[in-house]
Parts: C-alpha cells; structure tokens; sequence
C-alpha cells in the first residue's frame, strides 16, 4: 500500500505539472485565479494506482491517460472531444472537401451514435440513411461504449470496403441493416443552377476552404445568364464546417461592414464580432474574392431554405441574413448548434476540441440549442421530418444563456407513422419534386405558399369501403 501511495504522489506531480505546463491562454488564466484542486488529483491518482495495481489485465499508461481525457471532455458537452493523431489528421483533411468513409455527419446520444446529417451524393445519401437514425452496431460490434471518435474510426477506411451499419429507426418495428460500400468522399460545397427563367438556386452543402471561392464561380455564372428575378440559398441539411467560411458566404449578400456574427465566452479571445470585411472571411488573402461579384446580389430578393439538417455555420448565415432583413427564411427550425469549437494543438499531432464561446447572430439572439426560426414555416414531406434530431435533444447540451446551464433534453413529437407507399430515399433538393423549394420560388414569385405538403394517397381514387 505505501508503495502504491508512493506511485500516486509521483503521478500526483506528473499531473500537477503537465497541467501548469500547458500553454493555453485560458488555462493559464484560470490557474493564476485558481490553486490547483489537489484533493481531486489525488483522487484521480488514487484510482490510477488502483487499476494499475488490481486490474485484471494489464492495462497500459496511454490508454489510461487517454480514457481519462476522453471522460473529462464527453462529460462537458457534446462537441468538446480529445482529438488523437488520426482524428486529428481526419478533421484537417475534412475541412478540405475530400476523404474517405461514408458521408454522414454523427454526433453522439446516449451512447450511441446519431446521424445528424447524411451528406448529398454520398454512399449513406444513396442509402437513404436518415438524419435522427441511431447507429448501435457497426459490422458485427455494438457501438455502446466507443467514443465518437472511435466510431468515426471504424465507418472510416478506404475505397472500396465495405462496412455493415444497424440503424435503429423511430417508426420501425425491427432494426435496419444496411451494408455500405465506402468511396472517396469528394463533397462538392456548392451547387447552382437556374431552376426556372429568372429563378435561381444556389445550394451549400458544407462550409469548406473553398466554399467562398466556389460561391463567387456559381453566382457569376448565374448571373451571366440574363437577369435574376429571384434567388434561393439553399442551406437544408448543411452540418456548418469554418467559421469565417460563413462569414465570407453572408457578407456576399450583405452591405460592407455589416455585422454578421458575435461570439461570447469567458477569455477575450472568445468574445469577437466578425463583419462583412475582407480581414474576416479573407484569411489572408491579398484579393477580395466578393469585389468581382455583379451589384445585383447585393440586392436580387432572396429566399433561405433551412431545416433541422442546418446547423452552426448555416444558422449563422441563415440568422445574419434574417436579421438584416436581406432574405426570407423558410423551411423548418434549424438545429441549434450554436457554440463555438476551438482547435488547440497539443504535443504528438494531437488536439483539443474545446467548447469555448456561443454564437450570437446580429441583433443579439443566441443560436445554441434554439437554432433560427424561419419567418415562413414550410414542413418536409415525409415522416423522416417528424423525427429529426436538434441540439436541444442532446444530452449535456449547452443551454442558449450566457451562464453555461445545461437544460433537459427538449420533449420529442411523437413520430408520424409511416405513410404507405412513402419512398425511403429522400427526394433530391432543388429537383421539381422539392416542396420546400417549389414554395421559395412561389413566395418570389408573390403567389400563395403551402405551409405543408399535401398527404400520400392511402388508396386508389375509386377505392370504395366493403
């Protein structure tokens, strides 16, 4: 027992020290407010000690350290995570629109994993997984128990592959089980075309590197065609991506200098607003991209698509654009992502994922766990849209104040039952069966908008009861 005593002063130190030598600004910052709670890393070496000395296999020292990492940061929020090298290398290569594996954005519940968006053009798209399935099994290993990381891993891998996923879905009796054969995921962060003679529909998918660039191509080749009547920006199921992609998406919509977007957290890093300025989307840049786009989209009237699909990046587009009264937003409440995830690098091509700060759109709204309320509610077909998963039902989420209180999962609608002969693949966005898109083009057009799609025929027209 001395011994292991001895161990655990040892550890005790080692600990002590790693954290004093860390060299972020807010921990620095907080350690010279605060001593360190000795009597909790005393603890924390104790159980060290313990398992080391009494597990019933050895267990080494890394996973240990790396375990314990994992369990502090999945204890704050659904979004902090310990990034190792291979998560890492997998988040910068993501950012640049290209990378092996599926095509879903997860998080996790519970757990478990959940799909927050499958991503378009992309095996689960084809698949018809679903935003709200629930992954519990990844080949033949139940996902209880990994972290999102380690799922991640798993669904990951190269071309060609193939990975067995069961889903569990709201409205299905049974599981479902879907094998997916991986492919280089190439997400092409911009679309457009021109839908009808004067109408156009630019879609963004995700917030990449290149996402700015590729929206000024789109909308000059757009607007070269003859004159726009009318815009649709399409942000449904966009998962977000970087910050000052959205900044540079909105301010090419907006007037010079016009706030776009706020953040507040504790350390004056965290507190920042970013504006319709080259030194906040340009990153560096000697050119502004934006100078080179026609005057007339500053101006043409414009209609935001959102859903529950859209979230951090897209809300933050999608709540400037309100706010400043230059589009209409339409669709359904966003997801309601709204905090801010900053990168720290630590030693061994490792990271921190921190939750640092909440996004606050122009006029002062937080977006965290509400998301944007569109000023026009148009539902998705389909029972999927019933299901659909928001930040307010993650557990541990952060609440929308500025206190850092965590609120009670919000209480999920009853899913609509399935309706007979309802198609599982999801309809194609900006294709002629797109309600909500076919509703955006009638609002610029000044004709009357659906609020719903009209129901899936139960029976034949000359059904008659026995």
């Amino acid at each position: 027992m001395t011994k292991l005593r001895q161990f655990g002063l040892i550890l005790l130190g080692a600990v002590a020290g790693i954290l004093v030598s860390l060299n972020f600004q807010a921990v620095g910052q907080l350690a010279s407010r605060s001593p360190l709670p000795v009597e909790e890393l005393r603890a924390f070496t104790d159980v060290f000690g313990a398992i080391k000395a009494n597990y019933v296999e050895p267990v080494d020292d890394k996973k240990l350290i790396t375990e314990a990492i994992n369990g502090m940061l999945a204890g704050l929020d659904p979004h902090s995570a310990y990034l190792d090298a291979e998560a890492y290398k997998e988040l910068q290569v993501g950012t640049q629109g290209q990378f092996g594996g599926l095509g879903i954005e997860v998080g996790m519940e519970d757990g478990f994993v959940k799909v927050i968006s499958p991503i378009e053009d992309t095996p689960a798209f084809r698949a018809g997984i679903r935003p709200g399935d629930l992954i519990i099994k990844l080949d033949d290993v139940s996902v209880k128990g990994m972290t999102l990381n380690e799922a991640v891993k798993r669904m990951r891998g190269k071309p060609n592959t193939q990975i067995t996923l069961t889903i569990s879905r709201k409205g299905e009796p049974q599981p479902i089980v879907i094998t997916l054969t991986r492919d280089i995921i190439r997400v092409q962060s911009v679309k457009s075309r021109m839908v009808e003679p004067g109408y156009a529909w630019v879609r963004v998918s995700q917030f990449q590197e290149t996402t700015l660039d590729s929206l000024v191509r789109h909308l000059d080749g757009l607007f070269k065609q003859g004159p726009v009547k009318g815009l649709v920006l399409d942000l449904r199921n966009d998962p977000g991506g970087l910050l000052y992609g959205a900044v540079g998406v909105a301010a090419a919509f907006l007037p010079p200098k016009a706030l776009v977007v706020s953040t507040d957290g504790r350390t004056a890093d965290a507190r920042k607003k970013f504006h319709a300025v080259p030194e906040d989307y340009a990153r560096g840049a000697r050119d502004d991209v934006l100078k080179t786009l026609p005057a007339a989209v500053k101006t043409v009237p414009m209609v935001v698509l959102v859903n529950a699909g859209s979230a951090s990046a897209s809300e933050i587009v999608a709540g400037a654009l309100q706010d400043h009264k230059r589009a209409t937003v339409m669709g359904t409440q966003t997801f309601g992502k709204g905090s801010v995830q900053t990168i720290m690098p630590l030693g061994n091509n490792t990271a921190l994922k921190l939750t640092t700060a909440r996004y606050y759109t122009p006029s002062g709204r937080s977006i965290q766990a509400k998301g944007i309320t569109p000023d026009i509610v148009v539902e998705e077909p389909g029972a999927a849209a019933h299901a659909r998963l928001r930040e307010a039902d993650l557990v541990r989420h952060l609440d929308e104040g500025k206190g850092g209180e965590r609120t009670a999962p919000r209480a999920k609608p009853a899913p609509a039952p399935a309706t007979p002969g309802e198609a599982a693949k999801p309809v194609e966005l900006g294709s002629k069966d797109d309600f909500q898109l076919q509703q955006a083009l009638a609002f610029l057009k000044g004709e009357p908008v659906k609020s719903a799609p009209p129901p899936v025929a139960q029976g034949k027209p000359d059904d008659k009861p026995n």
